[in-house]
């Protein structure tokens, strides 16, 4: 019978600076809600999720606000080769390998390292060891994700990994050509504020694809300036700023039907997801900023999430 000690049953934690509040599960270090004040100073629940934390252990939460890993979205056909070697990846996408196989980090209980759960900049610490081989892919990952609420609105997710013995690639997405393409005069144009639906009509089944941040000329905390938010209704505004080179874009294309908090039923398009990453299968494609990390190399990433109105 396994050690049904604190580390290894999922639970729900909380952080609260008395203006945001924020309920985090060691299953998948995942956010699985974010209260944060509108116009009126009225707090509501920005992101999808379950009220407990059974649905996302039974697997029931396509993705929602977890960490996944080792390598976000597609790898193609879940194959790769490293200082020529051959890998091949669990096919849970098929064709292709996505978020790290079919037990990745978001289905991973991690370690809480350090909780402050409240005052000033409140914040959780998780850790996870991957073992090498772990879902097919060389060496072992020492990793660590740290969510601070860092002032009244604002969250960060500070995310590092240390790797032993072999090499490892690391954050990447939707299979893509190789090629990168100007979006300007295309549905994908958000260089100037404009309604996600007015052409998601245009581009299938909607947005699953990884903008190149290379224009941005604001900076904080060395981080760039990514994307800007706006919702019409409550006049909440997100502002998210990150150290990755990519961001997918993905506006719940494959949610149908998935009953969430309050019963409230989440249908194709009932969210917007923002992933910053490497760029998609970039271990595949040479002309991609490289996604390999060496052996006693540090990973680092990191994401702000700003909410004003």
């Amino acid at each position: 019978m396994a050690d049904q000690s604190k580390n290894n049953t999922p639970e729900i934690f909380e952080l609260n600076n008395g203006s945001m509040h924020v309920k985090i599960s060691n299953y998948g270090a995942t956010i699985t809600s974010l209260f944060v004040p509108d116009k009126n100073g009225k707090s509501a629940d920005v992101v999808l999720g379950f009220d407990s934390v059974d649905p996302y252990a039974k697997g029931l939460a396509p993705y929602f606000g977890c960490i996944v890993g080792r390598v976000a979205n597609r790898i193609k056909e879940g194959k790769f080769s490293l200082n020529g070697v051959d890998y091949t990846l669990p096919i849970n996408k098929p064709p292709n390998s996505l978020h790290g196989g079919n037990k990745g980090f978001d289905k991973k209980i991690w370690d809480v390292a350090g909780h402050k759960k409240d005052g000033d900049k409140p914040f959780i610490i998780f850790k996870y060891h991957s073992a090498d081989g772990e879902e097919g892919y060389p060496g072992a990952a020492a990793v660590m994700a740290t969510y601070t609420l860092t002032s009244a609105t604002t969250m960060r997710l500070d995310m590092e990994a240390i790797w032993g013995s072999h090499v490892t690639p690391v954050d990447q997405f939707t299979v893509p050509t190789g090629e990168i393409l100007p979006v300007k005069g295309t549905p994908f144009d958000f260089t100037e504020e404009k309604r996600i639906g007015e052409s998601i009509g245009e581009v299938g089944l909607g947005y699953d694809h990884n903008y190149v941040l290379d224009c941005t000329d604001q900076e904080k905390d060395g981080l760039k300036h990514a994307v800007k938010l706006r919702d019409g209704a409550s006049s909440r505004i997100l502002d998210l700023w990150t150290n990755a080179p990519g961001m997918q874009f993905y506006t719940g294309n494959y949610v149908n039907g998935v009953v969430g908090k309050g019963n409230a039923v989440y249908g194709k398009h009932a969210g917007v997801c923002l992933e910053a990453q490497g760029f998609p299968n970039a271990i595949n494609q040479l002309n991609f900023p490289s996604v390999v990390v060496k052996a006693g190399e540090k990973y680092k990433h990191t994401m702000l999430f700003e909410f004003s109105v």
